[in-house]
């Protein structure tokens, strides 16, 4: 089992320790909700160096990029970032991803930690164009600080006004001494940003944050709290919510799927556009007690299987169970009722249009 640069960090902490991904990682410090809700409120800390790391160099990394991604990389300029998929022969989805434009020949791909291995795999033996690929995983860690203290706190740290960075862009700059790629990204819907660093300077600056953001409440935070931030947003969680099997169309990421250029499996995706598809990604939110739990069928009145839940939980925010589930188009939309079937029981369940939790609320 692998441990992160911080993972002496979290025991003085006495975060409990969990396996995931093949790391030792925190699971919760303080606990689930009080993290959860510093976070939505104030500023969250969050360990994820376990994430890969990819570095693409070349004259045709952009090409490659292109090739294998379902968004248009093309769009990208020096110091952007983009959400995108990874996408296999058959239409399913390897994994998503972000990807970082450094300049015309230098990107970063970050990919999921269970993934690491398939994913570089997959992309080194569609490499026919020269790329020079490079996994730097192992040697770079990842901080989340999440929250909307995040950009005070990074301001009065980085020495220049943070709120001027826009979402999804990126700069590389010194920190206590460090080089670090500070990017307006993360996992939760609270704003923030993801520091990526050297595995020796993450310790320094795992204190520094945490030190310099007592005056915002921070507190450390564990993936059991990033799970539930991220599930209130609708954000998919791949191996859950998405995998080999499921199109970005069925997942509800065909705002990240372009057809104007040409990548892997492209026409079987379009066909599921132009077509539709026979199950469809959902939000739900339960009537009355009980928590959705992955693997859950989801049955119409009469107790026939209409679809699956993929992820669910108790939100802590709006204080009422959430999931979310493929469900079959058609059934749906001619029997508009559905349950979550737990155990012997049936709870009714209403459709929720993601995000489930929206700032102003």
């Amino acid at each position: 089992m692998k441990q992160t640069a911080l993972y002496n960090k979290h025991l003085e902490l006495n975060a409990k320790m969990v396996d995931f991904a093949g790391y030792q990682m925190p699971l919760q410090y303080s606990g689930l909700t009080p993290e959860h809700h510093n976070v939505r409120k104030a500023l969250g800390l969050f360990d994820v160096s376990h994430m890969g790391e990819f570095i693409l160099e070349g004259e045709h990394a952009l090409a490659l990029i292109q090739k294998l991604t379902s968004n248009d990389a093309s769009k990208l300029f020096d110091g952007k970032v983009q959400y995108s998929t990874l996408t296999n022969t058959k239409g399913g989805i390897i994994d998503d991803l972000l990807v970082y434009r450094f300049n015309a020949t230098k990107y970063m791909l970050v990919v999921n930690a269970s993934n690491i291995e398939k994913d570089l795999s997959w992309i080194t033996a569609q490499n026919d164009l020269g790329v020079t690929i490079k996994d730097v995983s192992n040697q770079t860690s990842l901080l989340a600080l999440q929250g909307p203290k995040a950009v005070e706190l990074m301001s009065s740290i980085a020495g220049f006004n943070t709120a001027e960075m826009p979402y999804y862009t990126f700069k590389e700059i010194e920190l206590q001494g460090h080089s670090i790629i500070l990017s307006v990204t993360g996992y939760t819907g609270a704003g923030g940003f993801e520091i990526y660093c050297a595995n020796d300077a993450a310790p320094v600056l795992w204190e520094l944050l945490l030190s310099k953001g007592e005056r915002f409440n921070i507190l450390p935070c564990g993936l059991a709290a990033r799970d539930t931030l991220r599930l209130e947003m609708g954000f998919c969680l791949y191996g859950n919510d998405i995998d080999d099997t499921t199109s970005p169309i069925e997942a509800g990421l065909g705002w990240i799927t372009k057809f104007t250029k040409d990548f892997t499996a492209r026409t079987i995706i379009e066909q599921h556009k132009t077509d539709g598809v026979s199950k469809k990604l959902i939000g739900f939110e339960l009537e009355d007690r009980g928590i959705p739990r992955k693997g859950y069928d989801l049955v119409d009145a009469d107790g026939s299987v209409i679809g699956r839940v993929t992820s669910g939980t108790m939100s802590p925010s709006l204080s009422k169970a959430i999931g979310m589930g493929y469900v079959d188009t058609q059934v749906l939309k001619e029997k508009q009722d559905f349950y979550v079937q737990i155990r012997n029981k049936r709870i009714k369940c209403k459709g929720v249009k993601f995000p489930f939790y929206k700032a102003d609320v």
